[in-house]
């Protein structure tokens, strides 16, 4: 049994994923995502993951949003035998530069476009787990308030457009995105302070609100096609 852990935040409006370098056979010198084999029988799934977090990428757990993302056993899986592995979304905003450990050569954020393109290979069934934690996030965004987890505890409505723009990959009508955000019961509330952000009116700064689920839900809109963009 191990876990894996889909580490997700923004780097300059960016979408990145955390990803280490192996630095043990099998798929020694390809990229993967942080994680490893339970330390015992008696140790928590949960707790594992965590311990993970910080061996791997010197990350405190505490300080992220985390939730089960699946279980992955494929036979083919692993090539040393038959592993099965739960796998965790972690989620947060400005997360420093990992620190790597155990038998990871090298960590660091990679943005998700060039994972999910194929043009970062990765090893075991890793591309797999993370367009499906890729596809949970984007998924989210629509019906919860997740996105404020990829925000600091006070933000703007441009910062959280900023989180909407990167993970769909979209670009969003300024007004309109105003508008559905301010409908949304519960999902943000007055900070009651602003920040000048500019040399014009200062910029009002809100926090998470309360609501658990968004109604009414932003959709997320379709990606246009080659064919429109030509």
């Amino acid at each position: 049994m191990t876990v894996d852990l889909v580490i997700l935040t923004l780097r300059a409006a960016t979408f990145h994923v955390l990803l280490i370098q192996r630095g043990i056979e099998p798929f020694k010198g390809c990229q993967a995502l942080p994680g490893g084999f339970l330390n015992n029988s008696g140790e928590d799934i949960y707790d594992a993951a965590l311990r993970e977090l910080q061996e791997e990428a010197n990350l405190d757990g505490a300080q992220l949003h985390i939730e089960q993302l699946g279980t992955y056993g494929a036979p083919d899986r692993d090539p040393r035998g038959r592993v099965v592995s739960v796998a965790y979304l972690a989620i947060a905003p400005g997360l420093p530069e990992p620190v790597a450990g155990t038998d990871a050569l090298e960590a660091a954020w990679k943005p998700v476009d060039q994972v999910v393109s194929g043009q970062v290979r990765l090893a075991f069934d890793h591309l797999q787990i993370v367009n499906d934690a890729v596809e949970r996030a984007r998924a989210k965004l629509e019906r919860t308030p997740l996105a404020t987890a990829f925000c600091g505890e006070t933000f703007t409505i441009a910062e959280l457009q900023q989180v909407y723009e990167a993970v769909w990959g979209v670009e969003l009508d300024e007004r309109n995105f105003y508008r559905k955000v301010q409908r949304a019961s519960g999902f943000i509330e007055p900070a009651g302070t602003d920040r000048r952000v500019t040399r014009g009116r200062p910029a009002r700064l809100f926090r998470a609100g309360a609501a658990k689920v968004l109604h009414p839900a932003l959709a997320r809109p379709e990606p246009p096609n080659e064919s429109e963009e030509e």
